[in-house]
């Protein structure tokens, strides 16, 4: 029963294989970008998790008994949400240049045009 407890934790496992299958399996270059925020996205839920006791309060001194949670990994998802969204808009960036020049966005269609274009 224990198990069921740690639902948080099961999410995260799920998504973060799903991010990482869908990186290794796709050939589109914005689909690996989702998979990437999909990843990215499941070690968000395990910091916080992480970060959350259960009775705990915010680290607001009232009583010297309380139980406080930890608000740094929270602070630091904030900063790695932003992160995120600076990383992921440059990935699109990059994709739409590589679609300019390639005409394409499938990896293994990209790669045989630069093979061609070496030879």
């Amino acid at each position: 029963m224990q198990i069921l407890g740690l639902y948080n934790y099961w999410i995260f496992i799920v998504l973060m294989m799903c991010g990482f299958y869908v990186v290794i399996s796709r050939g589109n270059l914005v689909k690996k970008l989702v998979g990437l925020n999909i990843f990215q996205t499941s070690v968000f839920i395990l910091y916080i998790s992480m970060g959350k006791i259960a009775g705990g309060t915010a680290p607001i001194i009232v009583d010297r008994d309380a139980v406080y949670s930890n608000p740094i990994p929270h602070v630091l998802i904030l900063t790695a949400i932003v992160v995120g969204i600076a990383t992921t808009s440059l990935g699109l960036a990059l994709v739409v240049r590589i679609n300019e020049a390639y005409g394409t966005i499938e990896e293994d269609e990209i790669h045989d045009q630069s093979e061609e274009d070496a030879l």
